[in-house]
């Protein structure tokens, strides 16, 4: 009787182990349409191998999925490379303007502190950038913020739209101004409320009060599909947001395949990319499942 019931217990015990192992995948992501879109793609890829799987996409703001990934009530998320240098008080370091240096230096600090693995990063960068009118961008070979520079010392026509906070922070405009040897003038910027690059794009897109350029972020969606350009930094002003999986290191040992899995998804999201697939939500309206879903199988990534 004893006997029996002792292998009654280890049974309970393997069974518990193996309900253990086999948990739910909670996949989470912030709550814009980004988040929306990477939280969906690594979900899809997660559940076409198998995976159990919790929706947790567009679950909050920055500190609210990062807190809860390591509290452990969320698994994987999509996080952005130059947000290291928020989460460990580290702004000054350089290493942040470099995409390879970034990335190392998260990952290496998140593995130590948080137990959380940073998997392959998509070769995009989400940063603040400036976004011109497509025709103001072709009629004077527009592509970077060293033309923009020069462009503009030859009195060229420009009117930004931004955020006070863009206008304002010593990281944003003033550091472009400061890198590129130029200087807005009250009347070339027109400042909007809130940070969202969807107004300050809209404006550029209709030439409202004369803008002809918007602060924008590296892949909004609406930026190419209202005309626009972004300009490149080649001086390096703002960090590297690179989008990159974020996983628990537990998790991460219970599917180990995970990296591999993920890691041809990611390294197609480009820029280009990632503006066509946010520009389907942000413009189109077009639900963030359905375009993940269309992508992974036009790109063959799931069957």
């Amino acid at each position: 009787m004893n006997v029996s019931a002792r292998w009654g217990m280890a049974g309970l015990v393997l069974l518990a182990a193996g309900t253990q192992a086999a948990e739910p995948v909670k996949v989470g992501s912030k709550i814009d349409t980004e988040g929306s879109l990477l939280g969906n793609i690594i979900l899809q890829v997660l559940d076409s191998h198998g995976v159990k799987t919790v929706n947790k996409v567009q679950l909050g703001t920055t500190p609210v999925v990062r807190g809860a990934i390591t509290a452990g009530e969320l698994d994987i998320y999509p996080e952005y490379t130059g947000n290291g240098a928020f989460f460990f008080k580290d702004e000054k370091d350089a290493a942040w303007k470099n995409a390879q240096q970034g990335y190392e230096k998260v990952k290496k600090l998140d593995a130590e502190k948080n137990h959380l693995v940073w998997l392959t990063p998509a070769p995009a960068n989400n940063t603040w950038t400036i976004a011109v009118r497509k025709d103001l961008a072709e009629k004077n070979k527009l592509t970077s913020l060293d033309d923009l520079s020069a462009y503009l010392k030859k009195g060229g026509e420009f009117k930004l739209a931004a955020s006070a906070e863009f206008i304002e922070r010593s990281d944003a405009l003033p550091a472009f101004e400061k890198a590129y040897g130029f200087k807005l003038e009250q009347p070339q910027l027109l400042s909007l409320a809130g940070g969202d690059t969807a107004v300050t794009i809209k404006a550029a897109a209709q030439q409202t009060s004369g803008v002809n350029a918007a602060m924008a972020y590296g892949t909004d969606g609406p930026v190419a599909a209202l005309g626009l350009q972004t300009l490149s930094d080649p001086k390096g002003v703002q960090p590297i947001y690179a989008p990159t999986p974020v996983v628990r290191e537990a998790v991460l040992k219970a599917y180990p395949q995970m990296d591999e899995w993920l890691k041809p998804v990611f390294a197609s999201l480009d820029e280009k990319t990632l503006q066509q697939l946010n520009a389907s939500i942000a413009v189109e309206g077009l639900d963030a499942k359905k375009v993940a879903a269309d992508y992974l199988k036009q790109k063959g990534f799931v069957k």
